[in-house]
């Protein structure tokens, strides 16, 4: 990242939007995007009505390993020095580039808003450190310009912070002692507090995304192994239909000869002949034995059905 700094490795304390080393207290609409802990304390209030989307830890194994975790996070931030800057006092209406800020007392952001300029580099890195509080005003903003993150920005903060009403905060805080959202403050970023009490009241705290932008390659899609196709069933074999042959006769002692012209139907199992005009005896001719069940005379033909 530019500068030479990279984002502090926060370990199992980035899961947590809020975490504390006393208590933690809301009052009212407070939305929390994240985990929110407590350790050594366990006391945590205002929840409901406000409203954790993540796991609430209150003085349990999670919330004292996140505690250790951000003390290591702490004391990387404060041991930065590669190409500090030196600010000092108010940082309001001012555009910074990416790199380390180092102030011996404290910041604020009061005259205006201040402006975070990546320059294009998605990665790019901002730190602030200070040796004793960090002060946002009513209203004031911290915004982001040239693709900067507030995931990779970081408020080392020696004593405690405090944001203003409606004051809008990117980064994550790592304050020794308290942290302090005034009435409708919002965090991109998150509140971590060493020692003492993180207090809220209607605000909306969620952690940003990763520090760094993840690219996923697609993975090859793996082709669905060529299904088999069934095996041709074999039909049973058709069962045939017994040939059957119509026959007629003047008389029914014959002689009977094979009528002319006669549609056999072996599905309807139907003979069909022109009527002939003169009386007519019928029977079938086959090699196997047929009955003949009916005789109908319709439109000019006749239809005679067998089984």
């Amino acid at each position: 990242a530019t500068a030479g700094q990279t984002p502090v490795a926060l370990g199992s304390a980035g899961a947590f939007g809020v975490l504390a080393g006393s208590t933690i207290s809301s009052t009212g609409g407070t939305t929390v995007n994240g985990d929110l802990g407590v350790s050594p304390g366990a006391g945590v209030t205002g929840f409901p009505p406000g409203l954790v989307n993540g796991a609430i830890h209150a003085g349990d194994a999670a919330a004292a390993q996140a505690q250790l975790d951000l003390t290591v996070a702490y004391n990387d931030a404060a041991g930065r020095t590669v190409g500090a800057i030196t600010v000092a006092g108010n940082l309001g209406g001012r555009t910074l580039a990416p790199g380390l800020y180092k102030s011996t007392s404290s910041l604020e952001i009061s005259s205006g808003d201040l402006t975070l300029d990546a320059q294009g580099d998605a990665n790019a890195v901002f730190m602030f450190q200070m040796g004793s509080t960090l002060t946002t005003t009513s209203g004031r903003q911290v915004i982001l310009s040239g693709g900067a993150r507030a995931a990779n920005i970081s408020w080392q903060v020696g004593s405690s912070a405090t944001l203003g009403t409606t004051s809008v905060m990117k980064g994550n805080i790592l304050a020794l002692a308290s942290i302090t959202l005034t009435t409708g403050a919002t965090l991109e970023g998150r509140a971590l507090a060493r020692t003492a009490a993180v207090t809220l009241d209607a605000n909306t705290i969620t952690i940003p995304n990763s520090a760094t932008p993840a690219i996923f390659q697609p993975a090859a899609i793996s082709q669905p192994a060529a299904i088999s196709q069934p095996t041709a069933i074999s039909q049973p074999a058709a069962i045939s239909q017994p040939a059957a042959i119509l026959q007629s006769a003047a008389l029914p002692a014959g002689p009977y000869t094979d009528a002319a012209g006669q549609l056999l139907d072996l599905a309807t199992k139907t003979i069909t002949v022109r009527l002939s005009g003169s009386m007519e005896f019928y029977r079938i001719r086959s090699d196997r034995v047929l009955t003949i069940t009916s005789i109908l005379i319709y439109a000019g033909d006749v239809v005679i059905t067998y089984h």
